[in-house]
């Protein structure tokens, strides 16, 4: 009997389907090895020698799987190709007792000694290492007839990632516990992350707004004998004033802009100029881990960890390749189906002659890798590939297009713009349109955008000398707007282009950050909180070097030497290590514990009552350390007062007592008056006033019928109102409701949207 190790229980399920009765696919759920949590688990003082433990949960998994190894005729470990995949194998080799005996290990200290093959790492003759890039039936024979060692700078790579990301956070962290509070963490990318969103925050607090105008007009060709009829409009925007450029500030207010297009409006137009050029548009890379992450989060309001979890999914069941990674090679047989699909689907004139091909951006990028493809390219929706599951179809549909728009034609438009000017050649206006002759990969696929993108129109056939006719003119006020904050696609982007992390850390960095209570996620928006902000400002007053953009980016690129086996990674812990104690230690001793005075006086004692920092944020305390009193902020305070106003009439739903507004991790929530022996809540609604139109004509709950309330959507936050009693009851509607008409209209048009999926449910199951 052949073993077969994977990491997850779903790749062992799918693996299996391709393996015969020879085979048994078991899974080692993850890492069986790590360093402990109690302790730093690092010998600084012996070369920095790790102490692996098998955590408490693994024990009964490693049993299982070293009881099983010893039956078996041959192991083979099949984890991830990527570095981790590469340090659980070498992991399982230690815990399962796959170590080479004397004799082999002397033939492994001689094949060490021969460059080819100084970066393997030796196991027992009994055990294999295979890798492959997906999962399906060709890739896992083809890599059962390749075997190979561990390659062991792989796994120093991923050790020493590991092992510098525990010294900081060990060392970083009971400081800040000491100075600021117990609880709270550092680390080497995390606290990157959070300096970026603490500054951005900055940049937009200092941000002044600034007015300025624009002149706006639309012109139409005007009618002819033998067209009596204008055609349609098309807009223009004022370019130049007297032969000179307006620049974006140069109309300041109202009553210049006003004066002008007054003045305009008078004036009688002819086109002075026109261009045309035509451009080709080709289409993005396939996606790499960074990408498909920034583009999810705008196609389809996915968090980078939401998206990796459903990208693991398809992965693991054998519909896309593997999604970690930052190549956007294509295998070679990725690219002659993908010629096959295209031409199959839209036609021979969409596909290309020769495959098209990128060179990846990404610093440090595993070009041997793939880009995120699926694997068959014939399925080209989550549909025909059977997903149930609708984020993963959603998900395998996006990967589809950008992986089949990258080997389509480029896209052939034909730019136009024309210059219109007055007849005494005071006012200028441009007006910009596009055709699109050819449309190439965009009948599939076109990439987001993070900036709003002013769309060009199309213009009509216009020529030099042409009369115009001015049909409307007006001014519009605009204001600067500050930097945006950043997303879960920025921030991303910005990570990546800094060089800081790999794909692999993208998802769980910001998904610490938030969990640690730095930042909070408000629309898709990143804020710091009031501790993000203390946090982060005492790193970089005391700690500069470690959580510099440019530092972090180079212990990337150390990390990617250390893979390559250029560097050993005891080198780049000790270069980091030495420096970064002897500063913790003085800073230990220099950087007093951060206290801020209120203007408040406790009613305790009489002094002014200290701010302090709790699991929901700031709050004021005593300052006599043997007190226990402590009071909301102000500004908290005040809210709690009108939230207890709004509320005051609301009842337990289970006793009937009054209930008080209280305030969890999640936000303010009504709690009853006789906690804790009465445990009712109930959230806070903002009422609209209305009763449920469709609890009333219902006989089950006319007699008590729900409220019509604001609620958020859970995806995007959008604001829509709905019933109370919901899932009871599923009314809803987008509008705020005005009058009971609104709310029957509301209740008509959901009936008939309900009537029509439905229908074309039944249409699509027939």
């Amino acid at each position: 009997m052949k073993l077969v190790i994977v990491e997850s229980p779903t790749k062992a399920k799918t693996i299996s389907k391709f393996l015969g009765k020879d085979y048994a696919v078991e899974s080692s759920y993850g890492h069986i090895r790590d360093l402990p949590k109690s302790k730093l688990g690092v010998d600084v003082e012996h070369n920095f020698e790790p102490h692996y433990v098998i955590p408490v949960k693994a024990k009964p998994v490693v049993k299982d799987l070293q009881a099983k190894a010893k039956k078996a005729d041959l192991v083979i470990l099949a984890t991830d190709e990527d570095r981790e995949g590469e340090a659980i194998a070498w992991h399982l080799t230690h815990a399962l007792g796959l170590l080479p005996d004397a004799k082999q290990r002397k033939n492994a200290n001689a094949a060490k000694n021969d460059s080819r093959h100084s970066n393997e790492f030796v196991v027992s003759n009994r055990v294999q290492r295979i890798a492959f890039h997906e999962i399906t039936k060709s890739a896992i024979e083809e890599a059962l007839k390749t075997p190979r060692e561990i390659d062991i700078n792989l796994v120093d790579a991923q050790q020493a990632r590991r092992m510098l990301d525990r010294l900081v956070g060990y060392g970083l962290s009971p400081f800040i516990w000491r100075k600021v509070r117990y609880g709270l963490s550092a680390g080497r990318v995390q606290s990157v992350a959070l300096r970026l969103i603490v500054e951005r925050e900055r940049e937009i607090e200092k941000f002044r707004k600034e007015e300025y105008w624009t002149i706006e007009a639309d012109f139409a060709k005007q009618a002819t004998r033998d067209k009596k009829q204008e055609t349609k409009t098309f807009r223009a925007k004022l370019q130049s004033l007297d032969g000179k450029s307006l620049g974006k500030m140069d109309v300041s207010n109202e009553a210049t802009a006003k004066k002008l297009a007054a003045e305009a409006k008078n004036k009688k137009y002819q086109v002075s100029s026109v261009s045309r050029k035509n451009i080709n548009r080709t289409p993005a890379p396939p996606f790499t881990t960074s990408t498909m992450q920034q583009e999810a989060a705008r196609k389809l309001g996915f968090s980078a960890k939401q998206t990796m979890v459903v990208a693991q999914q398809l992965y693991e069941n054998g519909f896309i390749t593997y999604m970690r990674t930052d190549s956007t090679n294509l295998a070679a047989s990725a690219l002659a189906q993908a010629k096959e699909v295209v031409s199959s689907y839209f036609g021979a004139k969409y596909a290309l002659a020769e495959p098209r091909r990128y060179a990846t951006k990404s610093k440090g990028a595993q070009e041997a890798h793939e880009a995120i493809r699926p694997t068959d390219l014939a399925k080209k929706s989550g549909e025909e590939a059977g997903l149930k599951d609708r984020g993963q179809r959603r998900l395998y549909d996006l990967i589809w297009k950008r992986t089949i728009a990258s080997q389509m034609q480029a896209a052939e438009l034909e730019q136009t713009s024309a210059d219109i000017g007055s007849d005494d050649e005071r006012f200028s206006f441009r007006a910009s349109g596009q055709v699109v002759k050819f449309d190439g990969f965009i009948r599939v696929y076109t990439e987001g955008s993070d900036e709003p993108e002013e769309r060009e129109g199309i213009l009509p056939p216009l020529e030099e000398g042409e009369k115009l006719a001015l049909k409307a003119i007006e001014p519009l006020q605009h204001f600067t707007e500050p930097p945006p904050r950043y997303t879960d696609a920025t921030l991303i982007k910005t990570l990546e282009a800094d060089g800081i992390g790999r794909p692999s850390t993208y998802a769980p960095t910001l998904s610490t950050i938030q969990y640690r209570g730095y930042v909070t996620k408000t629309e898709k928006k990143y804020y710091p909180t009031d501790i993000g902000i203390v946090v982060n400002d005492l790193l970089v007053e005391h700690f500069p070097e470690v959580i510099d953009i440019k530092f972090t980016s180079h212990i990337e690129e150390e990390f990617d030497l250390i893979a390559e086996g250029k560097i050993k990674w005891t080198e780049v812990l000790r270069e980091f290590y030495t420096p970064f104690k002897k500063h913790l230690d003085a800073k230990e001793e220099e950087v007093k514990k951060h206290i801020e005075i209120s203007d408040t006086p406790c009613p305790h004692c009489g002094k002014m009552m200290i701010v302090k920092f709790g699991r929901m944020g700031k709050f004021l305390a005593c300052p006599d350390p043997e007190t226990k009193i402590t009071l909301p902020m102000p500004e908290e305070a005040a809210k709690i007062k009108a939230l207890a106003e709004k509320t005051k009439d609301e009842r337990c739903p289970i006793c009937g007592k009054p209930m008080e507004v209280k305030r969890s991790r999640f936000g303010y929530f009504l709690g009853c008056v006789d906690y804790p022996k009465c445990k009712g809540i109930a959230k806070i609604l903002t009422r609209t006033g209305f009763k449920c139109p469709k609890c009333l004509a219902s006989p089950e709950r006319k007699d008590s019928p729900g409220d019509v309330v604001e609620k958020k959507s859970r995806g995007r936050g959008k604001v829509f109102y709905a019933c109370s009693r919901y899932p009871d009851c599923d009314f809803a509607m987008n509008k705020k409701p005005e009058s009971e008409a609104d709310l029957v209209e509301a209740m008509k048009n959901q009936a008939a949207k309900n009537k029509k999926t439905k229908k074309q449910k039944s249409a699509i199951a027939t």
